[in-house]
């Protein structure tokens, strides 16, 4: 197996102040000798923390989200300094943080309740087992949401984790452990590794290691994906995206704007869901057009530290230099800039709201996801255009749609190639409901019983009785009427059941 991993994350742990270039710490990484001992640690923690009740675990997880709430600017601050953010969008990361370990303490029990299923048997049902160590491996975007929206359903569940978060928030990391630890959880539940990406591979291909989770780039899903799937060891990938956001002329207008423009600078344009593609009807397009570049215009920015900045710096040196690249070949290839397309001269990462319009399809960044505040602008004459173009790109995410006509939002709900879709409203992950994507936006979901369940084992469990060891029998039951196919046969349906049973599947 290639050491994947060298050309996908830096290979340095350093914690940078991307609006002023600062180096806040660096970081020494872990020896190989005391990763594995990490790694013991948390196989010795699994094996006793399944004989926890779920009522303890759930006292925790609660406990966690206080210390979220009563710590939150302390928290926020550090999530700004590290990687950009708003600190006003910091404070809102760390809420939602202890909102999904409080749903998950509250509806753990329902989730993981054995779910009985109906058969011929004395008793059949499923149980939800957890896996074992999940190792995380995470990004810098949202640096203590990503984590917890996994952390929070896995240490529910049973299961123990590894972290191994961006090079660039190693401060985020090492908090979260520490407050898992203030909370109650056991020692070894969950662990940060302080580790380069040259040592991620050798984890994974550690036995003890039951499966892995990634946030981040299609690059860096495809590896590991395919070091998981040569061990069959279980993954979740949710990766990269290009959201549509569609507005119809029935839609209400003033509404569909000022949420565009949030929907787009969410994460100073750093987000996955952020609404990247604004797909518009012609009838409209030209009042859309005009209003949303003269919100972007608008949006103050500057120090994230302040309260009234609305985008702050890109996280890195880099990505403000991959966003000023893709600008360019969207204006060469024959694209308009509306706004924005140079990164502000002087010390920080920042890049203003870019707005470009008439993009050809021939061009890479047509297609490719953009990370920050970069808006695409597309003039549709149909429902059927707006989701062809919305269709038109090899992620699947998440959509808004806008319009109050009933057929157009079941065609738009029915026919978007997405994992999620938000009518007249903006695009969020929400702990109620499961968060992922199709195609090259990954597999696997989270939050919600689906994302609990991804790295739990469904048991099938058959208990027969003492008469039914040597023989199945059937109990005559009413039947639903049933026009498209032939009664039920309980006799036909045995012998079925019997020569079926010969392969041991």
């Amino acid at each position: 197996m290639l050491n994947w991993l060298r050309t996908l994350f830096p290979m340095s742990i350093t914690s940078i102040n991307p609006a002023t270039g600062e180096v806040l710490r660096q970081f020494e990484p872990l020896s190989d000798e005391a990763v594995k001992a990490k790694i013991a640690t948390a196989h010795i923690a699994f094996r006793s923390y399944g004989e926890i009740p779920l009522e303890h675990r759930a006292l925790c997880m609660r406990k966690l989200a206080g210390i979220l709430e009563h710590e939150v600017d302390e928290l926020a601050a550090m999530i700004t300094a590290e990687m950009g953010k708003t600190l006003v969008s910091a404070r809102q990361e760390i809420l939602k943080c202890a909102l999904g370990c409080r749903y998950f303490a509250e509806n753990a029990a329902r989730i993981l309740t054995e779910e009985p299923i109906p058969t011929e048997q004395n008793n059949s049902y499923v149980r939800w087992d957890p896996l074992g160590i999940v190792l995380a491996v995470m990004p810098w975007n949202f640096p203590f949401w990503q984590v917890f929206r996994f952390l929070s359903p896995a240490l529910m569940a049973g299961n123990v984790a590894l972290l191994k978060h961006a090079s660039n928030v190693p401060q985020c990391g090492l908090a979260i452990e520490a407050l898992v630890r203030r909370a109650g959880f056991p020692r070894g539940t969950f662990q940060t590794l302080m580790i380069e990406a040259r040592q991620v591979e050798a984890v994974l291909s550690d036995e003890r290691i039951a499966a892995v989770t990634v946030t981040g780039s299609e690059a860096a899903g495809r590896a590991i994906a395919a070091q998981a799937g040569w061990l069959l060891k279980r993954s979740v990938l949710e990766l990269g995206g290009s959201d549509p956001f569609i507005v119809l002329p029935s839609a209400d207008l003033d509404l569909a704007l000022s949420t565009a423009v949030k929907a787009h600078i969410v994460n100073n344009g750093q987000s996955s869901i952020a609404a990247k593609r604004f797909i518009v009807h012609e009838d409209i397009f030209a009042d859309f057009e005009s209003r949303f570049v003269a919100s972007m215009k608008a949006l103050l920015v500057g120090n994230p530290m302040e309260e009234t900045t609305e985008i702050g710096p890109l996280a890195t040196p880099q990505i403000v230099a991959e966003v000023q690249q893709q600008v360019l070949s969207a204006t060469r290839a024959g694209a308009r800039l509306l706004t924005g397309g140079e990164r502000r001269e002087g010390s920080g990462s920042f890049f203003p709201p870019t707005v470009l319009v008439d993009v050809p399809r021939t061009v890479g960044v047509y297609r490719e996801e953009i990370l920050g505040p970069v808006a695409l602008l597309f003039r549709v004459r149909s429902l059927e255009e707006a989701i062809e173009v919305a269709n038109d790109t090899p992620f699947g995410l998440g959509a808004s749609v806008w319009t109050r006509e009933v057929d157009e939002q079941k065609q738009l709900i029915a026919e978007l190639a997405c994992g999620q879709v938000f009518v007249n409203a903006m695009v969020a992950s929400d702990p109620r409901l499961p968060f992922g994507g199709i195609k090259r936006s990954g597999y696997g979901r989270e939050l919600s019983a689906a994302g609990m369940r991804e790295f739990l084992n469904a048991k099938t469990v058959v208990i027969a009785d003492a008469v039914q060891q040597t023989e199945i029998a059937f109990e005559p039951r009413e039947q639903e009427p049933n026009l498209h196919r032939a009664p039920f046969d309980a006799q036909e349906f045995q012998q079925a059941f019997r020569t079926a049973s010969k392969t041991n599947e």
